[in-house]
Formats: C-alpha cells, structure tokens, sequence
C-alpha cells in the first residue's frame, strides 16, 4: 500500500521521533511505514488522519487487484 505519511510528516516540519510519539508508537513503525512495508491499523490511520488532517483515503492508497476489493 503506497502512502503519504512521510510527505505529510515533512509539511508539518516534523521528525520520525516527534511523529512516533504524538502517535505512541515506535520510530521503527514510522520508518517502515514511511518505506511502505508495514500498513497500519484502521486505529493508527484514523490517528494519522486526524494529525495530519486529511481522509484516510488522501494518505493511503490501495494498490490491490481489483479482486481484493
């Protein structure tokens, strides 16, 4: 799943450690969510959307097969 959370993170001028601990989670989850090999939960996507206020939908997109659907 391609995101947008590294761009959104950069405009509110903050760093991986400053993200991870607005949203209690590790540095390493931000760094592989960043590198898109980790996909969220629904909890901790709502929580980036909220923070970065945008949908989830602006900050997560959906590469399956049209069959995963």
């Amino acid at each position: 799943m391609k995101n947008f959370v590294r761009e959104k993170r950069i405009e509110l001028g903050m760093t991986q450690d400053e993200l991870s601990e607005k949203l209690d989670v590790s540095r390493q989850t931000i760094i592989s969510l960043e590198k898109g090999k980790y996909n969220p939960s629904i909890t901790l996507a709502f929580k980036l959307s909220r923070l970065f206020q945008c949908t989830i939908e602006e900050l997560f997109i959906f590469e399956g097969d049209e069959k995963d659907v």
